[in-house]
């Protein structure tokens, strides 16, 4: 009896490259499913001889969609190096930049990457579940994803001085203050920002009747969660210590210091991905599995800590309960923070120290190691540098949030591939909800610096004997060959 393998090459409607395999046995049954990354990009390696203070724009570059994420954990690393406490005015300008971050990046990962499964339908024909598709039968919410993204990559740009890639915060603050006329056109655009995010989220919750299978198999399964929390437990973007919960909420370990991360968090290999494997290192692997990211900081927390947002957690916790156990619900918790993030902006902006002349602490280096964490869109990211006595780095680590998911991309996979397939008669609304599995994590894998190359699509099916029986690819399935 033959066994035989189903691959999808490329996943689409992803930031980067992967494939996906699931490998049936000879009933036809699924026997096992992964997620593999075939990039390998080396950003750690060729960052050795560099000076640290050239690190937030070089690493800025390991992602178009997320470079500020990287921009804040890299300044936050050098500040270390310095061993200084960058001023006030400089902290909160660097968290109205990465707030900002948060709600383009969520925008289009929502807007343009998960909308069409959610409101054209998972089943509904390749040409027509698109963006443009959305456009023509949704053309008030595509307006509303795109201005909401321009929201926030305008705020990006009035700080840096461009929108992608800006260079702008550096080791020891940031490299200019913010200027008056700037901060009334943040101010200027906030209300409708605010109104189109309230907007989108009440859309989305009416339609979560009609995905309700879905919701139950995208992802569905224990595991820990991690994300930093503030002294009060509340999310925190920029700063905080880390919190794990369990599945029932406890939590497992509170207050650890994601500048001693290698103390709690492993890394693992496959030989299928070039993608590691983080876990939690008292549980071991794979046991120590854990999610980060928006559904992770909503269950690790005890409120957003803005009013609005925590009405609107009361009521997905109402939902999901305490912690939503489904990956599903992702994209739940990516509006909510939408929401989060456009309070705490108005925050920032109301604050008076917000346009203090002062954004810069000055030193040299002194210290040889530096550690940054921040919590990217799509979960903690740690950046960890080691620097000779001229400050030319010797050793560069990057732990991404997409690695940590790894382990939960890969057991959403197998459990959307056990429910819906048995056999090779594979429609390719099956396939779609394969991907739409690793697209609720929204996962970067340009970010993903420990792996390389181009990572398509593509089910494979394999006999038992290893003779591949057929192969399924997205153009030869939507052709209807």
């Amino acid at each position: 009896m033959a066994t035989r393998r189903i691959v999808i090459d490329p996943v689409t409607r992803i930031e980067g490259h992967a494939r996906i395999s699931v490998h049936l046995d000879e009933t036809g049954r699924v026997r096992a499913a992964r997620f593999h990354v075939t990039e390998f990009r080396g950003f750690e390696k060729f960052c050795e001889g560099r000076l640290f203070w050239e690190m937030p724009a070089i690493t800025a570059r390991v992602c178009g969609i997320c470079p500020v994420s990287h921009l804040i954990a890299s300044a936050k690393a050098g500040d270390a190096l310095l061993a200084v406490a960058i001023p006030p005015a400089a902290e909160r300008l660097r968290r109205l930049m990465h707030l900002a971050q948060i709600v383009q990046s969520h925008a289009l990962s929502f807007f343009h990457l998960a909308s069409p499964d959610l409101l054209l339908g998972f089943d509904a024909p390749p040409e027509e579940r698109n963006l443009f598709g959305l456009i023509a039968r949704h053309p008030d919410l595509a307006r509303a994803g795109i201005r909401l993204r321009q929201y926030g990559q305008e705020i990006i740009e009035l700080l840096g001085g461009r929108r992608i890639h800006p260079a702008w915060v550096t080791p020891g603050g940031v490299a200019a203050p913010l200027r008056p006329e700037h901060r009334e056109r943040m101010l200027a655009g906030w209300p409708e920002a605010l109104r189109l995010a309230r907007a989108a989220l009440d859309r989305f919750k009416g339609t979560l009747d009609a995905h309700a299978e879905e919701a139950a198999v995208f992802g569905t399964f224990p595991s820990l969660f991690a994300g930093l929390v503030d002294a009060d437990g509340h999310i925190d973007y920029y700063d905080g210590r880390v919190r794990f919960v369990g599945p029932d909420g406890v939590a497992v370990a509170d207050g650890l210091d994601p500048t001693q991360y290698w103390e709690y968090l492993g890394e693992a290999i496959e030989p299928w991905s070039y993608l590691k494997f983080p876990y939690y290192l008292p549980w071991g692997y794979p046991d120590g599995a854990y999610r980060v990211g928006p559904l992770a900081r909503l269950n690790v927390a005890a409120a957003c800590g803005t009013p609005l947002a925590d009405a609107e957690l009361a009521e997905y916790r109402q939902r999901t309960g305490r912690v939503a156990l489904s990956s599903f619900y992702y994209h739940y918790a990516r509006l909510i923070e939408i929401v989060h993030a456009l309070e705490q902006v108005g925050r920032l902006l109301d604050d008076p120290v917000i346009l203090d002349r002062d954004v810069r602490a000055r030193a040299g280096r002194n210290r040889h190691v530096g550690v940054g964490a921040a919590e990217a869109p799509r979960g903690t990211l740690y950046h960890h540098y080691e620097v000779d006595d001229d400050g030319r780095l010797v050793r560069v680590n990057l732990i991404i949030a997409t690695g940590q998911n790894n382990l939960a991309m890969n057991r959403a996979v197998a459990q959307v591939a056990t429910h819906y397939i048995t056999g090779d008669d594979v429609r390719e609304g099956v396939l779609n909800r394969l991907e739409a599995a690793i697209r609720a994590f929204d996962p970067c894998l340009s970010c993903s610096t420990h792996a390389a190359g181009t990572m398509p699509l593509v089910v494979d099916i394999i006999a038992a004997d290893g003779r591949p029986l057929r192969q399924l690819r997205r153009d030869a399935v939507e052709a209807g060959r």
